[in-house]
């Protein structure tokens, strides 16, 4: 070996070594690497699932029998609106967050994100933010007791002194989502591999550029509604309260105006999920793929023109209902347009049924369903019927576990060949797959039945004839619950031993992903793959 090789060799080694990963602790506290930090924010999102899910069966137990059994009604309204909270901003929306540090990059034939030192202050904001939230529930005169969606004067007037906790909390967590979705444009609009434009960017990607505007578009409006809760509490203002000449009528209209985006921002990015799982098991490709992003444009736009349908009962002028009812409507023609092209996509595909596409087909179906009931709260005559009854919960509940969550369920499964260099095991994820779509649907099916019988939502205590449907839903929540923990069994085993993976993991997968060694390396793309 001549000295000028060995030298080189020996400078290559000190390279790959100063740019591999840190060892022990430090490695995940330190780094600014898209696939360890994707994997923070996917652990944070589980442990979340979990302490959630907890407080979730914590009601259900409580909601078995009639009358009171475990908890006081205090207690109850603390687990009401800290289970909303660690769902929607600890679960599913860093579940997405960390889907997108992950694939993103290597699904552009980026090196990394954007703004690899961001990336890491955007995860590391979050664990501290839920601390600060859960520790509320030790803290003297009880953790935040007005629902999640924290409605003056309840949370200004009457809320415990920990609310102000809960808006430093807010305020940390809406910090990380504006920077994360600062990172995902710039990744998106910079860092394309060569010959990548926009529309031919993998529909993931699409759904992503566009959640990540409407983060930045909501979430200052979500900052401005808990600042100035924070003012009315301490600094004299009167912002809501009637007396000093404000309106807690316009908390709620503040308040939806950031929440109804919300909720898209929680299924845009499964929609792109349910979108490349679709044609590769039906061996075929996405049905419509312009269609499919013009119609993630109109529903992210027509999702800031619908805040209102949350306060039909709240009183408005005829014309107002209107205007809000029919703007409601118009969403299902978008959301159409995407269930019409996995339909297509399918028809006369080779399909076969995986765990990734049987979640998927799951989402279609049950997402549906969600769609439809929301719908009948959409026409404003029934919504005065189903207000603040069972069946908002259950119209919810459809449209975020199956949605959003199976959807992350589904993209677990199939990327996680590729994250681990293992295969999971088939029948695990098909035992789990069962279990969980049989018992989400006992546990949230009657629910629908409650509400149109009248149950309030939000009580820890009801009338005898709602309690059979309540004990069926409280049976398959905790069937629901087990099977979860059985999904982190399934996850770990994977991770430490299975079937060596391919690496194109999938027979009929396309994409820059699977061009990639799996598990993928540490620094992929260090030189950019052309896209033809």
């Amino acid at each position: 070996m001549s000295a000028s090789t060995a030298s080189h060799l020996h400078t290559k080694d000190d390279h790959d070594h100063h740019h591999g990963p840190r060892k022990g602790l430090m490695r995940w506290v330190l780094t600014t690497n898209h696939k360890d930090i994707g994997t923070l924010y996917l652990w944070l999102s589980f442990a979340s699932f979990l302490i959630g899910g907890v407080l979730a069966l914590l009601i259900r137990m409580e909601l078995f029998k009639p009358g009171m059994q475990l908890v006081n009604p205090e207690f109850f309204n603390q687990l009401t609106t800290l289970h909303g909270l660690i769902m929607v901003f600890g679960a599913i929306m860093p579940a997405f967050v960390g889907l997108a540090n992950w694939l993103l990059p290597i699904m552009l034939g980026a090196p990394d994100m954007a703004l690899p030192r961001l990336n890491n202050w955007s995860f590391w904001i979050l664990p501290f933010a839920f601390s600060m939230l859960l520790s509320t529930l030790f803290m003297e005169g009880s953790a935040p007791n007005f629902g999640w969606t924290f409605y003056a004067p309840l949370s200004t007037e009457y809320g415990p002194p920990s609310t102000d906790f809960f808006i430093f909390a807010i305020h940390m967590m809406g910090i990380s989502s504006i920077m994360g979705a600062i990172n995902v444009i710039a990744t998106i609009l910079n860092m394309r591999a060569p010959g990548m434009t926009l529309m031919k960017m993998p529909i993931f990607c699409w759904t992503w550029l566009i959640t990540a505007f409407l983060l930045i578009a909501v979430m200052p409006v979500l900052a401005g509604a808990v600042t100035m809760m924070l003012t009315d509490r301490h600094f004299g203002t009167s912002f809501f309260s009637a007396g000093g000449g404000g309106d807690p009528i316009m908390f709620q209209h503040i308040f939806w105006f950031f929440g109804h985006p919300e909720v898209y921002i929680m299924i845009l990015p499964a929609f792109g999920i349910i979108s490349q799982i679709l044609p590769t098991f039906s061996r075929k490709p996405l049905f419509g793929y312009a269609s499919m992003v013009y119609a993630t444009c109109a529903i992210a736009l027509l999702s800031f023109t619908v805040w209102a349908h949350h306060m039909f009962t709240v009183g408005m002028p005829l014309a107002g209902e209107l205007f809000f009812m029919y703007a409601t409507m118009l969403i299902a023609v978008p959301t159409g347009v995407k269930v019409f092209n996995w339909a297509a996509t399918m028809y006369r595909g080779s399909l076969s049924f995986e765990t990734p596409m049987l979640f998927a087909l799951a989402f279609i179906f049950l997402f549906t369903l969600g769609g439809f009931s929301g719908m009948m709260l959409s026409i404003t005559p029934a919504d005065f019927q189903y207000h603040d009854t069972y069946f908002v919960v259950a119209h919810f509940h459809y449209v975020l576990v199956p949605g959003a969550l199976f959807s992350i369920f589904a993209a677990v499964y199939y990327w996680l060949p590729k994250w681990t260099g293992h295969y999971y095991s088939e029948i695990l994820g098909k035992t789990h797959f069962w279990l969980s779509v049989i018992s989400m649907n006992v546990t949230f099916f009657p629910m629908h039945f409650l509400g149109l019988a009248g149950m309030p939502r939000r009580i820890p205590d009801y009338a005898l004839q709602f309690a059979n449907f309540n004990q069926i839903a409280s049976i398959g929540a905790f069937v629901f619950g087990a099977s979860q923990v059985f999904f982190l069994y399934i996850v770990i085993k994977t991770i430490r031993n299975g079937k060596k993976a391919t690496d194109q993991v999938w027979e009929n997968a396309h994409g820059l992903e699977w061009t990639l060694p799996s598990p993928a390396p540490y620094h992929t793309f260090t030189t950019p793959p052309v896209v033809k």
